[in-house]
């Protein structure tokens, strides 16, 4: 075989000895070789593939299957504009820590600088985003197989550390298999068939929490390990610390026993009585949702749990920082206040009345609506996956904590491209029956999300999308306010009138108008394949209804 079609066989085949199990292929020339190596790894059974012809959905899809299988996924692409299309989901996976194996093909170094067609300087396109691995040309000399598998197994193991890698291959034509003198003599470069490292997941570092915590000590969970959020939680609920957990943090901080309140981002964001004030806050993980949060540190002693280099920290008021929190701290943590935990406990209680009642006076459907239903409704064992904007805030403030199903949301840097795209990737890794709720500009934003091959495998996912006809998170920032009415709708607001009943239509996509509670509810209910709801709300009552959820709280604490 040809220099490039050998390059890539070796390539491919060390990605499965490493352990990768899917792979998402970009058409193009450039790398023919490569998607043509795993499409007979394939259809030997030896990975599963996917295929996408918009790079940066599928790049998002890759983001998907690795945050849904915890392994690393490699894509290819060919060269030029489809390699700067990876781009917003390597800055998400970089953040997140999400493995990614990004295989880049590209031209040959003679054709940098030449004025040559797709070519363009990509070496370390991400710069520090990924982690960057350069190979080089395929040519026809003994020693190379052993520096390409040895390449691969770097890049592999880099990626476990949690953070993508780009793999650079310039390939040479010609880029496809040809009749020729065979070589080399063998794509086994290592006689024992075994790789040349071990690559396994990165064991979380423990060390001992030398601080005192006092009993009256609240704890924040966001995104994150959920290995380390569940032993954090255990402490919690034998100190009696109340919790305050981010959806993606919900299930974890619950099955550790922690007291998660309900209503805690709403009691954050009101003045708190001085029964409610901690004397320390422990954060772990990566918190993101509530500008509350970042108040309530400002008034207390802030712990981190979490082991990346860039913790959450961006008020810099951390006192210390340590990997993990579990059990076996227990001797550091003070006497148990009979008191604090309950002194929480009502004042939750006392907010989700509040809650409900201003939400059954209101006329279905808002977004606030539609969190608490989906979460009220759909089955035990599904994934939840939701959209960067709205949604995961409405479900924070109103729905219902659930240990019983795997919330997911793109977190890293909280981009709405993508969502759709990286929700399909998760529910085909974990085969389980997963939800989307999403806004209507986040859907349009990866409607290439919906277009499927008739080859490819299929996601059981339902893409709820609540269409207030624009961008609805905007009425709640200061651009929101009164005093910017004139510039607002055209330039934030963003109104359009797109029809999505037609696009999906146009994808080949079953679409589901709900018009009301019961229909919408019903719609939900377990299907195979794709689909989409859409649920027509407005967003002219937002920023007053969003107002009103924190001055009904507000009272109750007074």
């Amino acid at each position: 075989m040809n220099p490039s079609t050998a390059q890539a066989s070796v390539i491919t085949d060390e990605l499965v000895r490493c352990g990768v199990e899917h792979v998402v292929v970009c058409p193009g020339s450039r790398n023919a070789p490569l998607s043509m190596a795993l499409f007979e790894a394939a259809r030997s059974g030896r990975v599963t593939l996917h295929v996408r012809v918009d790079e940066r959905a599928a790049a998002f899809l890759a983001l998907g299957l690795a945050t849904g299988s915890a392994r690393p996924v490699a894509l290819t692409c060919t060269s030029g504009t489809a390699v700067a299309n990876l781009h917003p989901a390597v800055l998400e996976a970089s953040h997140a820590r999400v493995p990614l194996l990004l295989l880049t093909a590209d031209r040959p170094p003679e054709l940098h600088g030449t004025g040559a067609n797709q070519t363009v300087d990509q070496r370390a396109l991400f710069g520090p985003a990924a982690g960057a691995v350069e190979f080089p040309v395929a040519e026809r000399r003994p020693g190379q197989q052993a520096v390409w598998r040895a390449l691969v197994c770097r890049a592999v193991a880099h990626a476990e550390q949690g953070g993508p890698v780009q793999v650079n291959v310039p390939f040479r034509e010609p880029l496809v298999p040809t009749f020729e003198p065979h070589w080399p003599d063998s794509l086994d470069g290592r006689p024992d068939g075994r790789s040349w490292t071990t690559v396994a997941p990165a064991a979380t570092p423990v060390s001992r929490v030398d601080f005192p915590l006092p009993a009256r000590t609240l704890m924040v969970l966001g995104s994150g390990s959920p290995a380390r959020a569940r032993a954090a939680a255990a402490v919690a609920a034998i100190a009696g610390w109340p919790a305050v957990a981010e959806p993606p943090a919900h299930a974890a901080a619950l099955s550790g026993g922690a007291n998660v309140l309900r209503r805690g981002t709403l009691l954050l964001s009101a003045d708190l009585p001085d029964t409610l004030r901690p004397d320390a806050v422990v954060v772990v993980g990566r918190p993101t949702l509530s500008r509350a949060i970042g108040r309530v540190r400002t008034q207390a002693p802030t712990y981190v749990i979490d082991d990346a280099p860039a913790w959450t920290d961006p008020q810099h008021l951390a006192v210390q920082v340590r990997t993990w929190l579990d059990l076996d701290d227990m001797p550091h943590v003070a006497d148990v206040d009979p008191d604090w935990l309950p002194a929480w406990r009502h004042a939750d209680t006392n907010a989700h009345t509040a809650v409900d009642k201003l939400l059954d006076e209101q006329e279905w459907p808002t977004g606030l609506h539609l969190a608490a239903d989906v979460l009220a409704t759909i089955p035990t064992g599904t994934n939840l996956f939701l959209g960067s904007s709205n949604p995961i805030r409405d479900v924070d403030l109103v729905a219902e904590p659930r240990s019983d199903v795997a919330v997911f949301a793109n977190r890293g840097v909280a981009g709405i491209d993508g969502n759709t795209s990286t929700a399909a990737g998760i529910a085909l890794a974990t085969a389980r029956p997963t939800y989307a709720l999403i806004g209507d500009v986040t859907f349009l934003h990866d409607v290439n999300a919906l277009l499927l091959g008739p080859q490819e495998p299929r996601p059981d996912l339902t893409v709820i999308v609540n269409n207030d006809a624009g961008g609805g998170i905007f009425s709640l920032l200061e651009q929101g306010a009164a005093e910017h009415q004139e510039s607002f709708e055209r330039v934030f607001g963003t109104p359009h009138q797109a029809d999505l009943a037609a696009l999906c239509a146009g994808y080949g996509i079953p679409h589901t108008l709900a018009p009301d509670r019961e229909a919408f509810r019903a719609a939900l209910r377990p299907a195979r394949g794709p689909r989409v709801v859409e649920v027509r709300t407005t967003r002219a009552p937002l920023r007053d209804l969003h107002a009103r959820l924190r001055t009904e709280v507000t009272a109750t604490l007074h």
